[in-house]
């Protein structure tokens, strides 16, 4: 008797963990370790994945399994020993931590189906019964026999046969009509099964038996090479001589783009220096993890792709992680163009479907390339040679929902288990990464000047409170307008930059000093210009502008702040003659005008570039002499421990836009607080100065990289209920942990209120807690059964990026 111990797809505390069930006699010698099966679980069926196998049991009633959902494990032994890890490092359900791992086609329960590889004749007798003269069928149409199992077990492994999943809705394979020979009629006179006077099917039966024996062919194609018509073919298609079948075609987004050979760049002595180390841990097969701090424009990407080259020739596989905002069609096209069709491109700006079948490619293992954002760090490759994170101190590496993993962590993971080195890439690295760089942990590897010896942009910083006191009130200091209009006259380009999207920040009533807030949220709303609506930017809500103040009736409702759209309207009217392009997240929310607004920029089809942080990082155009900030202060001032950070990190990342190639680069920064050191390092591009200061602030106050983080968010629509069980976990922690461990709280979240539920927050900060992630799975268990049925939410965040 042998018995499964499977995780089930059920979230919740008494449920995390295997259970136990009977495999049955004809599904013995099939069930492996990572499969997805169906068990009856209470009352229902439900699904979960084989966790390991066994010979032995404690129970003394096991259920049997009901259904084998896979024929091959969707999850590698790589994957099954990640999930736990990450499980355990991020305090959740081990079956959110599988969930997470596999494409969302897979997770949707979808059809499944095995299609033919391989002429029908050579399968086994059992399955030619099964196939039938078809090449897919249905899984749930397959008997349910052991020597059937067996069979198909075998032809999937010798790739005769393949199992694949029709996903209901957007992720349906994408299919052309296609015809085949039949193969009886092979090398016969077509003109004796026929007769001489058709002799349009002639031609077209003698085509196939001479060209295309045993393989489909699109019917277009048929039909445009022979100049014969639809009527000739439906006639062999009803005398059974040729089959209509849907021939598969992968949805690929970049089909219409011919990608030109990218040329491979000379080195320059620093590049070669760098790169040395590289390789050498990739020939050695040494889990090395690397810190490439390179300073804007000294030629980072074109280390990333010769390591790749080293790891191809050794015919292991890579993957390459790029923020979201920066997956520009430019970062695809070096990739595609070193490359070409070994590499699958996975972001969210695919449709469902494009996604499906781009991780189907490394699947089935027809690439050797990922290049994507955050999840594609779970690529399914098993030869493992490179693991790349670029800007690595980007945010959005930190997944802010369950499983809340940070992407460096998976990759650091995954390069120990496959042993081989992680590439961590920035101008700016994150003060944790350089920390440990610093202390030897992480290997430093740095380029200091930028490639060809191209100069730094110079970086002018104006005070926005003196151009306030000589009455200039617009967005644009004197000194950036005069500079924007320096650059039109040159026939050159500029990008500017603003940290918020819509038209302003807020509306106010100059009268009583009403603010327009979210009903739901704590946030005052948005004003978006162009459909003349306040919007919240958490929640959705939105209602029309105001024209008169709600509380005092007065009509001296006003705009406070600027918003890109406000910016737009503004530089329209004082520098008319220019061309603008505005690219932030109500103009690029349409599939593929990202990428339209980019190019038709890159063609010179505008003279400034305005945008939000989607247009800071990864723009390489060598026209771009002018890059301006328009609030150097916006994230200045945010309740963060990171701000300071993140603003000298943008700062650095805008500036690096300017005179990449042979003209000369500026820069502009306006702020109201000139001072701050943060600013001021970053007029001079000095990194080490600017860590070694912030790294002062952070021991004086207790923050990472001295201390680690730990963050409890408590939610409930009754604010007492938050407040009470907010104390209760407080002094839970403070009675489990050592003295050493500070707990902070609980207080009031920043934003005190998100779609209608109060919100508390307690922070830990620990430099060795040994028990720390037992003490929280079990306030997560103890507050289990009211999370479920009581609308209380309990989050919690073991490296948090976010505090708002």
């Amino acid at each position: 008797m042998m018995y499964a111990k499977v995780i089930v797809d059920v979230t919740a505390g008494q449920t995390n963990k295997a259970f136990d069930y009977r495999i049955p006699e004809e599904l013995i010698d099939l069930i492996l370790p990572g499969m997805r099966v169906i068990v009856p679980f209470g009352p229902r069926k439900i699904q979960g994945f084989i966790w390991e196998i066994t010979e032995n049991t404690e129970l003394d009633r096991v259920k049997p399994i009901s259904e084998m959902l896979d024929p091959y494990p969707v999850l590698t032994n790589e994957m099954l020993q990640l999930g736990q890890w990450l499980a355990e490092e991020t305090v959740c359900f081990l079956i959110t931590a599988l969930q997470s791992m596999i494409p969302s086609a897979i997770r949707a329960k979808p059809k499944k189906i095995l299609k033919l590889s391989t002429e029908e004749q050579y399968l086994p007798a059992s399955l030619q019964a099964v196939f039938a003269g078809k090449s897919s069928v249905d899984w749930n149409t397959i008997p349910n026999e052991k020597e059937i199992f067996s069979s198909i077990k075998q032809a999937v492994e010798k790739e005769e046969i393949e199992v694949d999943y029709l996903v209901k809705d957007k992720t349906k394979k994408k299919t052309i009509q296609s015809i085949r020979m039949n193969p009886q009629y092979r090398g016969v006179r077509f003109a004796d099964i026929l007769g001489n006077r058709a002799k349009k099917q002639i031609a077209v039966m003698e085509w196939f038996d001479t060209r295309y024996p045993d393989e489909k062919i699109p019917i277009k194609e048929v039909i445009d090479t022979l100049q014969t018509s639809k009527h000739t073919m439906q006639q062999l298609i009803t005398k059974e001589m040729l089959f209509l079948e849907e021939l598969e075609e992968y949805r690929d987004p970049y089909s219409d783009r011919f990608f030109e050979p990218d040329p491979r760049p000379e080195l320059t002595g620093q590049q070669k220096h760098v790169l040395a180390p590289v390789r050498t841990a990739v020939d050695h097969n040494q889990d090395t993890t690397f810190l490439l701090r390179g300073v804007t424009g000294s030629g980072k990407t074109e280390i990333y792709l010769r390591a790749i080259e080293k790891v191809l020739e050794k015919g292991e596989e890579a993957i390459v992680l790029v923020p979201e905002i920066s997956l520009t069609p430019q970062m695809v096209e070096r990739f595609k163009g070193r490359f070409g069709s070994k590499v699958a491109v996975l972001h969210s700006a695919l449709s469902a479907g494009e996604k499906y079948d781009e991780w189907r490619k490394i699947h089935r293992k027809e690439v050797q390339v990922a290049v994507g954002a955050r999840s594609a760090v779970f690529a399914p490759f098993e030869k493992l040679g490179l693991i790349i994170i670029d800007e690595e101190h980007e945010g959005s590496y930190k997944q802010e929902d369950h499983p809340r993993y940070h992407a460096r962590h998976i990759a650091i993971w995954r390069g120990s288990y496959h042993k081989c080195p992680v590439i961590l890439g920035s101008a700016t690295p994150s003060l944790e990464s350089y920390a440990r760089a610093k202390r030897g942990v992480y290997e430093l590897l740095e380029l200091k000047e930028r490639v060809n010896n191209i100069a730094m942009p110079e970086v002018n910083i104006v005070d926005m409170r003196k151009e306030l006191r000589k009455g200039n009130r617009s967005a644009f200091s004197e000194l950036l307008l005069q500079k924007l209009k320096d650059r039109l006259d040159r026939n050159e380009q500029a990008v500017l930059f603003l940290n918020r999207r819509g038209y302003s920040t807020f509306v106010m009533c100059r009268n009583c000093g009403y603010t327009a807030e979210c009903p739901h949220c704590e946030i005052t709303l948005t004003y978006h210009h162009t459909q003349r609506k306040l919007k919240c930017h958490y929640c959705g809500y939105e209602e029309p502008m105001l024209t008169t103040c709600p509380a005092c009736e007065s009509e001296h409702i006003r705009f406070f702040g600027t918003g890109t759209q406000k910016v737009e309207e503004e530089l329209t009217k004082l520098l008319p003659e220019a061309r603008v392009i505005r690219m932030d997240v109500d103009t690029t929310s349409k599939k593929g005008s990202h990428e339209k607004l980019l190019q038709a920029f890159g063609n010179g089809e505008a003279d400034i570039l305005l945008g939000t942080q989607m247009i800071a990082k990864g723009l390489d155009f060598p026209r771009i002499t002018l890059a301006g900030v328009l609030a150097a202060d916006t994230m200045l001032h945010l309740p963060d421990f990171r701000a300071s950070e993140r603003t000298f990190q943008l700062l650095t990342q805008v500036s690096g836009r300017a005179g990449r190639d042979k003209l000369t680069g500026e820069v502009v920064i306006q702020t109201y607080t000139p001072d701050h050191y943060s600013i001021e390092h970053a007029k001079t591009h000095d990194y080490e100065a600017f860590s070694l200061e912030e790294m002062g602030h952070r021991k004086r106050s207790g923050y990472p990289p001295y201390y680690y983080l730990a963050l409890v968010t408590i939610a409930h629509e009754d604010v007492v209920k938050v407040m009470q069980t907010a104390e209760k976990i407080a002094s839970f922690l403070r009675s489990s942990f050592s003295p050493q461990t500070k707990v902070l709280g609980p207080t009031v979240s920043p934003i005190a209120r998100i779609k209608d539920r109060y919100r508390y927050q307690c922070m830990i900060k620990y430099r060795n807690e040994p028990d720390l992630k037992s003490i929280l799975n079990k306030i997560a268990n103890r507050y289990q059964k009211e999370m479920a049925t009581d609308k209380l939410f309990i989050s919690i965040d073991m490296n948090p990026q976010m505090f708002m």
